[in-house]
């Protein structure tokens, strides 16, 4: 039987999600004994030594389901950013979150509107969900606050906006997301996903927390996949007032996150001095990102994030593909529509070397 033909619609529209190559994978095919992965926006110390302890503890007890209320989590979480616990959101990474955010709100027809690029789980997870996908380009590489507010209708449920963006790393500041959401129409949530936040130098960062104190009616997204390190173990959450949580709750999967992702969370949440070294880690290897590809003449987009999106003005599949026969894995960003463009995660200032200099060669070489 050709199943296809039972298969429901929405599905057949999506493009699935494409990650980095692991590196064991390039090992083997390539038979590379050193390979150095750039393409997945990881943490380039790891996790914190503490969190690995933590998820060991736990070890001789996952024969048990976890605390479906994750009380200890979910109350460190809300200490940590001085808000009620109820306010807080819980899932396997925050993709899970967002799986949450359209199951609860969007019927087959509703509109959401996001920008062009951004992150891809909006487009797939909206159109899993027979939503129309409103797709506004981004300026100079920055969110258009006008441009989302002139794309919302009567139909539209959900404003996703990723900040800082991905694939391009810059931010919309304070002032322009307070504009967006004195303007936003009732009925419309702003979903504010603040996947790098940790990373990010501006003084000016919003203050995301005060929207939702405030009133607005935003959901805001974090995760422990990044600056904690913790992208194998899965664990995501997030804040919004308990009007919109209590219904989130509702499509929640019991026991969603495991009992050792949610030990290292805690841990993780307590290291801040490792966390401060991650950060200052990039920072470094950020600003000797650049130095490099001005050394090369290429052009690249600051960032505000842990990933640095360059134009290497030539196709980046072609040049990607040479990259990882040097052992170094990178992401071509064609299908985030920009075929020139790579985006490259900032690392260790180590990493960074080996890749300015992978990249001087290829460049010779094509």
């Amino acid at each position: 039987m050709d199943w296809s033909s039972r298969v429901r619609k929405a599905v057949h529209r999506l493009k699935p999600y494409v990650p980095g190559k692991p590196i064991e994978e390039v090992q083997r095919e390539l038979g590379l004994a050193e390979v150095i992965k750039l393409a997945s926006n990881e943490n380039p110390l790891g996790p914190s030594p503490k969190a690995i302890e933590a998820a060991k503890k736990v070890l001789p007890e996952i024969h048990r389901y976890p605390d479906d209320s994750y009380y200890r989590l979910r109350h460190k979480i809300a200490a940590f950013y001085n808000v009620s616990p109820e306010w807080v959101l819980l899932g396997r990474g925050s993709d899970e979150i967002l799986l949450h955010i359209v199951q609860t709100f969007v019927e087959p027809g509703d509109e959401v509107v996001f920008s062009t690029p951004s992150f891809v789980m909006y487009d797939i997870l909206s159109t899993l969900m027979d939503a129309v996908c409103v797709k506004v380009p981004l300026r100079d590489f920055v969110h258009d606050v006008d441009g989302l507010l002139d794309a919302v209708t009567e139909r539209t449920k959900i404003v996703f906006i990723d900040n800082p963006n991905n694939p391009a790393g810059t931010i919309l500041r304070d002032r322009a997301v307070r504009s967006l959401l004195n303007e936003i129409p009732e009925g419309v949530i702003v979903v504010l996903d603040e996947a790098y936040a940790e990373f990010v130098e501006s003084p000016d960062y919003p203050k995301s927390l005060d929207y939702v104190k405030e009133g607005y009616p935003v959901i805001v997204l974090r995760t422990f996949s990044k600056a904690y390190g913790l992208a194998g173990l899965r664990v995501g959450y997030g804040f919004a007032r308990p009007e919109i949580t209590q219904h989130l709750f509702k499509v929640r999967e019991p026991f969603n996150v495991s009992s050792v992702a949610a030990a290292a969370a805690e841990a993780a949440l307590d290291d801040v001095e490792f966390l401060d070294r991650v950060r200052k880690t990039v920072w470094v290897s950020k600003r000797l990102m650049y130095r490099g590809l001005e050394q090369l003449g290429l052009r690249y987009v600051p960032t505000e994030a842990n990933f640095v999106l360059i134009d290497v003005k030539r196709s980046a599949k072609e040049v990607a593909d040479a990259l990882l026969r040097k052992g170094v894995i990178v992401r071509p960003c064609e299908p985030f529509g920009l075929p020139n463009h790579l985006r490259v995660d900032v690392g260790t200032p180590e990493t960074v070397e080996r890749f300015i200099a992978a990249l001087r060669e290829v460049l010779r070489e094509i």
